[in-house]
């Protein structure tokens, strides 16, 4: 089991303790925050590109592909009219050497991430690479 310790320090911030880290969050000026941090939804989003992005990064390094200058997007689209998640896109921009034959097994790879599979099986999900220009 691993725990999760929630402290409000203080107006709309929650920051998230748990072994020797500490996540913070707040909310946008909007939302009447102080912006000194992401919102938790931002967060949220930013896990699963985080690790769709270490899967990738791990698929090059057993195969000693070059990451320079590889970088992952991730995308997210709401149902019309709600605040709920109705497909969200993740693109791997690569270099033009990385080999073609690797494109279906990096993606597949990506899709392998602990945090995308928690995500309901209704929201779609395109994961894509892309040649960058040089």
């Amino acid at each position: 089991m691993s725990r999760f310790e929630v402290i409000f320090p203080g107006n709309k911030k929650i920051d998230v303790a748990f072994k020797n880290f500490k996540i913070k969050t707040d909310q946008s000026k909007k939302n009447k925050g102080d912006e000194t941090a992401p919102e938790p939804f931002d967060v949220f989003i930013s896990s699963l590109g985080a690790c769709a992005g270490i899967y990738a990064k791990s698929f090059c390094d057993i195969r000693k592909l070059s990451t320079s200058n590889m970088h992952l997007s991730v995308d997210t689209f709401f149902k019309k009219g709600q605040k709920l998640i109705d497909r969200i896109r993740i693109i791997l921009y690569v270099n033009q050497e990385f080999p073609e034959k690797y494109i279906k097994p990096i993606i597949k790879a990506m899709n392998g991430c602990a945090v995308k599979r928690q995500l309901h099986p209704d929201i779609k999900i395109d994961t894509a690479v892309a040649y960058m220009d040089q």
